[in-house]
């Protein structure tokens, strides 16, 4: 998922991620098939060898270069179950270090949808309104294998379940109840952002 982010908070995510200096990976485009596929579980041998460690670095440099909050697998061409993601400090929240989610399951908390703008690294150049669920639980595994649990709101649930999306060969424009909204990005920096309706999530 992609959201404009101050250059300074994503060099400083950006220096975080330690050992091998991780790949810079290409970003396939909405027409790839890989983009329209469901993603297969990532096998369990591959945890704790490092393999899937590796490829969790090198989305999240790749994130980071490319100035998304968000990166799934699919979207560098790998049918597998898992995204990166971090957020910037964003109305008021604190910044969320960059995560790697594997093997995600999702389940809606509060059904109460909200709207808000999203772009996607797949589709460069494009923003939308999307509805997304307000309150979300996830459950996943860390590239370690080790369980993870947690309960996101308001951004932090809209970017995961933008990236889960991707899992399951779905894109934001399909998620559009209308597109009416669909602008290009330098027209959305030059109207939209004074716009108080709807919120930039």
């Amino acid at each position: 998922m992609l959201k404009p982010a101050a250059p300074a908070a994503a060099a400083r995510a950006a220096a975080r991620i330690v050992s091998v200096e991780p790949r810079l990976l290409e970003v396939v485009r909405l027409g790839h098939p890989v983009l329209r596929s469901v993603a297969e579980p990532v096998p369990e041998e591959w945890f704790a060898t490092g393999r899937l460690e590796k490829l969790g670095r090198d989305l999240i440099r790749t994130m980071l270069e490319e100035d998304g909050v968000g990166l799934a697998a699919p979207q560098v061409a790998e049918e597998l179950r898992l995204f990166a993601y971090w957020l910037p400090v964003h109305d008021g929240e604190a910044e969320i270090e960059p995560t790697i989610v594997v093997n995600p399951e999702i389940r809606v908390v509060d059904p109460v949808l909200e709207e808000g703008w999203e772009g996607c690294l797949s589709i460069p150049g494009l923003r939308g309104v999307v509805p997304r669920a307000r309150r979300i639980k996830v459950r996943g595994r860390t590239v370690d294998g080790e369980a993870l649990s947690l309960t996101a709101d308001g951004f932090h649930a809209r970017v995961i379940q933008h990236e889960f999306d991707h899992l399951d060969g779905v894109v934001f424009l399909d998620r559009m109840t209308s597109t009416r909204s669909l602008t290009f990005e330098e027209e959305w920096e030059r109207y939209r952002v004074t716009d108080p309706e709807p919120d930039d999530d």
